[in-house]
């Protein structure tokens, strides 16, 4: 009995400290519990509760509210494009960041290298957003990618010469804006032909123009002048060549017969032309479309068909760096030993990648793949600020659509709250696997 006593005695202080030490627990738990309730479970709760109810939140409608989103053509489009990015998006960083974090161990500056890739990781989706939009800009002189992408194309292609000229009226030429123009009237060899235009800026003349000459044909050729009818200050008369009207040089020119082209020659210095060694016979005169084509204005990234593609773009560039210094992180821990065993057997460093690195790696794989699949199902900042407005819709994702139905006009947040529930059921699954991976990488 006595023994009995002692043990009890020697159990019940026990027993006092460790519920002192739950209590404890508990008053510094408590305050984090009543954040995440207040700031993630009530949420969650009432936006179930909501979505059960109509736009104006009075009359209870069931599942009506999630039979409408799955017949929506715009939340529709928005469930594709979200499928699209969760498709493309962490698999392309995935990618990536493995060939950038396997290549920045055999360069020199490999910190530098990693900082710089890191860098956009301390630029906000806001700012990211602003700089993509600018350097999406259609006009080549706005935005960086066409002016790269237009430099390219010119480099290998020559733009048109007067894009802006057009034919002056009744002096007997036969075209529209753009061309192509030919001459109504036939000539015959030992003939001379002036064709004037105007709309083209004295500033957009080329350097080297000088004043508007015509050429003499000889007896077997046709010869004339392609000039800017219109002299600096006013004065002249239309259809002539006037003292101060320039030529307008590297037109190309073409004599035809019978539809097909029989000779053709470029314009010189004072805008004069050529044909020699003509046949006997009419030809008429022909200023082909090359000559007025509007110039390349590069690739329209913002239009309904790229704006997604862009809009990951701009994704990705945030994200290289997280991915990279994620999988550098699991690159460094994996053991020397193996690889270098591989090297002594005469494995080559591709089949050292696929073969040991990429296996060994593939804990890390999983983990960064499934975190950037949990981060663009949420993405919102950079499809709202790139994609402009006449596109919005060819750009949405459940994020956006769900902001625009419930705050951006469309004022149904009955329909909104069943997209959050949506997009909640989505990301639940992902967030499970995580962290039963990190329960299990931490045991």
């Amino acid at each position: 009995m006595a023994d009995t006593l002692k043990t009890r005695a020697a159990v019940d202080p026990r027993r006092r400290a460790q519920r002192r030490k739950r209590r404890l627990a508990v008053v510094f738990v408590l305050p984090a519990l009543l954040l995440l309730g207040a700031l993630v479970v009530y949420p969650v709760l009432f936006s179930v509760g909501r979505s059960l109810f109509d736009a104006s939140g009075d009359r209870f409608v069931g599942a009506a509210n999630y039979s409408e989103m799955f017949s929506d053509p715009a939340t529709l489009k928005a469930i594709r494009n979200s499928t699209i990015w969760v498709v493309v998006a962490p698999a392309l960083l995935t990618g990536i960041g493995l060939v950038l974090a396997v290549l920045t161990e055999k360069v020199r500056w490999a910190t530098a290298f990693k900082l710089v890739l890191f860098l956009p990781m301390a630029v906000s989706f806001l700012a990211a957003g602003i700089i993509f939009r600018l350097a999406y800009e259609q006009d080549p002189d706005r935005g960086v990618l066409n002016a790269a992408v237009v430099g390219v194309h010119d480099a290998f292609e020559d733009p048109a010469a007067y894009p802006t000229a057009r034919a002056r009226e009744n002096q007997g030429l036969t075209g529209g804006a753009g061309g192509p123009y030919t001459t109504e009237q036939a000539v015959a060899p030992g003939r001379t032909v002036t064709i004037g235009f105007v709309g083209v800026s004295p500033d957009a003349m080329p350097e080297g123009a000088k004043a508007a000459a015509v050429r003499e044909p000889g007896p077997d050729g046709l010869g004339g002048v392609v000039y800017l009818d219109f002299a600096p200050g006013g004065g002249g008369v239309q259809g002539k060549v006037d003292p101060a009207e320039k030529g307008l040089p590297g037109m190309t020119v073409e004599a035809v017969r019978d539809g097909r082209t029989a000779a053709t020659a470029t314009t010189a210095a004072d805008g004069s032309f050529r044909f020699a060694g003509l046949d006997d016979g009419d030809y008429t005169v022909r200023l082909p479309a090359s000559n007025f084509a509007a110039p390349y204005e590069g690739v329209n990234w913002l239009g309904p068909a790229l704006v997604t593609p862009a809009v990951i773009g701009a994704y990705l560039w945030v994200w290289t760096g997280f991915a990279m210094v994620l999988i550098g992180a699991g690159l460094a821990a994996i053991p020397r030993d193996a690889l270098e065993a591989a090297r002594m057997d005469g494995a080559t460093e591709g089949q050292i990648f696929r073969k040991i690195t990429v296996p060994l790696l593939a804990p890390v794989l999983t983990v960064v793949f499934v975190t950037l699949v949990i981060n663009v199902m949420k993405v919102f900042d950079l499809v709202w600020i790139i994609a402009p407005g006449p596109v919005q819709e060819e750009a949405n994702v459940l994020a956006t659509r769900m902001w625009l139905v419930s705050f951006g006009g469309g004022n149904d947040q009955g329909l909104g709250s069943a997209l959050s529930v949506l997009l909640l059921l989505l990301v639940v699954p992902a967030m499970i696997f995580n962290v039963r991976r990190f329960k299990r990488s931490g045991a």
